[in-house]
């Protein structure tokens, strides 16, 4: 890799290098909270970006039609500072879809995905979600030790994704090899690339079977709408395709990861919601906020000087949104924000999901899935607590995700 901290204008002494290896969040999250709601830092590759971390800042640059998606716009792109295998290329240009976009372009490209996710044609599917979730609780030993992710947190999603996508479950397990090194920064940089090419060849081959025999699947909508004149692309839809894939499964893994986790550390909470005084929705919105799934979303582009405060996010400069300090902003959440407690009540909804015209479409579903696993989860293991203490759970290598190794827990008694 040849990027360089120096070729940007805005290099800095004062920078924050993101640890790529994730072995601090929290102590992470507190720095670039004490740096100021605009802060320097540095992504693993040697890549200076800014990162929002305050809640009412975050709101105001993700609607700024000055910050697009268009990697074109990014000086260090253009000054061919970005290699090809640079770890969070997937992540950074991940090819032509509404998450790379702006203006009519995703307009045309969001509406169809949102069609397929109203709250109501998702509350539709909690049945669906309701009898998967039951078959994952019913394959789990009645007691002992188990990895819940590799058990539940993982496959449920991903069976979700697929349902509503058209994947064969034939393809889960290459996938979340795939996924895995999609997503990690410690992915060697002769495997970047090809990581991509198979994923898109997967996506590619997903998208000729749904053309071939179309179901009632999400794919098959996308081929078509193009079809009746919505004019997306072969290349659209499959890069559309990897997106909802990777986002809808990911995001809800660390959603349950982290309820679970947070409520082990706190049994005053646990007991609390397991007695009925809290709900599951408090837990599940508390956990999207003090545990954000999503650490950092790459990346913006600033097409002309954008001021923030005292600082200046220069014309061709990068901006990434760190919903992980945004979540815990005192400003926005109060004197306690840096802590979790399910009873909270704020004038400030997070944001957790985004905000703005490139808001997750995926946020109810995302919800649904939490809503349904979790009080199913601990009405089955009333007495599930971890087997390992808080502080030894590991941080896997990436820095876009809060997410772990795995989540070993003890069922019974």
């Amino acid at each position: 890799m040849t990027t360089s901290a120096s070729a940007c204008p805005h290099a800095s002494a004062a920078r924050i290098p993101l640890d790529p290896f994730v072995t601090d969040l929290d102590g992470e999250t507190a720095r670039l909270l004490a740096a100021g709601p605009l802060a320097e830092v540095e992504l693993p590759g040697g890549v200076p970006v800014w990162a929002v971390t305050h809640h009412a800042e975050a709101r105001q640059l993700l609607t700024d039609k000055r910050l697009v998606k268009d990697i074109e716009v990014w000086g260090a792109w253009q000054r061919g500072e970005i290699p090809a295998d640079w770890p969070l290329i997937g992540l950074a240009n991940p090819g032509r879809s509404m998450l790379t976009v702006d203006g009519e372009d995703h307009r045309r490209m969001r509406a169809l995905v949102a069609q397929a996710l109203t709250v109501r044609r998702v509350e539709r599917m909690r049945e669906r979600i309701t009898e998967l979730t039951a078959g994952l609780l019913d394959r789990l030993p009645k007691d002992g030790a188990v990895d819940l992710k590799a058990e539940f947190a993982y496959p449920l999603p991903m069976y979700v994704i697929s349902d509503l996508m058209g994947i064969d479950e034939a393809d889960h397990p290459r996938l979340k090899v795939l996924f895995d090194k999609f997503f990690s920064t410690q992915t060697p940089p002769e495997e970047v690339v090809a990581t991509l090419g198979e994923l898109a060849a997967m996506m590619g081959a997903v998208v000729a079977a749904r053309r071939e025999e179309p179901g009632d699947d999400l794919t098959s909508a996308l081929i078509q709408a193009s079809e009746n004149g919505d004019h997306l692309t072969d290349a659209e839809i499959v890069s559309t395709l990897q997106l909802m894939v990777a986002a809808g499964h990911e995001t809800t893994i660390s959603l349950i990861v982290n309820a679970v986790v947070n409520l082990s550390a706190h049994p005053d909470q646990l007991a609390l919601v397991l007695d009925g005084g809290a709900t599951w929705e408090q837990v599940v919105e508390e956990t999207l906020r003090y545990a954000t799934p999503t650490s950092h979303v790459l990346i913006r582009f600033a097409a002309e000087d954008v001021q923030v405060g005292e600082q200046t996010i220069k014309q061709g400069e990068a901006l990434i949104v760190s919903y992980g300090a945004i979540g815990r902003d005192e400003q926005a959440h109060g004197p306690t924000a840096d802590s979790f407690d399910i009873t909270r009540t704020s004038p400030t909804r997070h944001i957790s999901f985004g905000h703005g015209p490139h808001v997750c479409p995926g946020a109810a579903l995302s919800r649904l899935e939490a809503g349904v696993a979790l009080p199913a989860l601990y009405a089955r293991f009333p007495q599930l607590r971890l087997a390992v203490e808080p502080g030894e759970l590991r941080n896997k290598p990436v820095v876009t995700q809060n997410d772990l190794f795995e989540l070993p827990v003890v069922l019974g008694g």
